[in-house]
């Protein structure tokens, strides 16, 4: 039997985040492209795509099933995706190094059949420490710069160059735990304790 809940993601920091929570769940990869239009809000961009995401998944779906969508960025004058080079790894850290940036990660909760759908966003305030440049290619050597949205992951290595945040640590993992929790009890009766 298939299980009420379905995350539309494949990354593996959403699934740690919920098996963490006892909750069963499918995993469906949304295939849809992630389209960032010029001069679009952050808050707005992560909405969309989890939006996106969780529609892709629904209309598969027989009725009662419960999407579960994020998206999250890295916001600093403009959005910092995953690096695609070291080159590009290197700079985005040399960039948010000593500084400040917002991470924002949109969330979607869709109920298949009926697309009654919850649509939010969390937006948390990130100090990065001053990072010398053996310190940067140390970290981008680690390899966990590669599917990361800013080059960096708050959990495992990368928290050793996070200085402090302020606001939702799931959110910067890439998924809002709390925000989530409310929208399951409040609007689709699911309790996580």
């Amino acid at each position: 039997m298939d299980k009420k809940l379905v995350l539309a993601s494949s990354s593996p920091r959403r699934r740690e985040i919920l098996e963490n929570l006892n909750l069963d769940f499918d995993i469906i990869k949304s295939d849809t492209t992630e389209k960032v239009k010029d001069g679009e809000l952050p808050e707005h961009i992560v909405m969309a795509l989890a939006v996106e995401k969780s529609l892709d998944i629904s209309r598969s779906l027989e009725p009662g099933r419960i999407v579960i969508a994020a998206d999250t960025i890295v916001y600093k004058e403009k959005v910092l995706g995953k690096p695609s080079s070291y080159e590009e790894a290197y700079q985005t850290l040399k960039a948010l190094q000593n500084d400040i940036h917002y991470v924002y990660t949109g969330l979607a909760v869709i109920e298949s059949g009926s697309y009654r759908k919850i649509v939010t966003y969390e937006k948390t305030k990130v100090k990065i420490k001053k990072l010398s440049e053996d310190k940067i290619e140390k970290y981008i050597d680690t390899g966990e710069v590669w599917d990361k949205a800013g080059s960096y992951g708050i959990q495992g290595f990368g928290s050793t160059i996070v200085e402090w945040i302020e606001g939702d640590y799931f959110s910067v993992v890439g998924l809002p735990v709390a925000k989530l929790e409310d929208i399951l009890f409040k609007h689709f009766n699911i309790s996580i304790l």
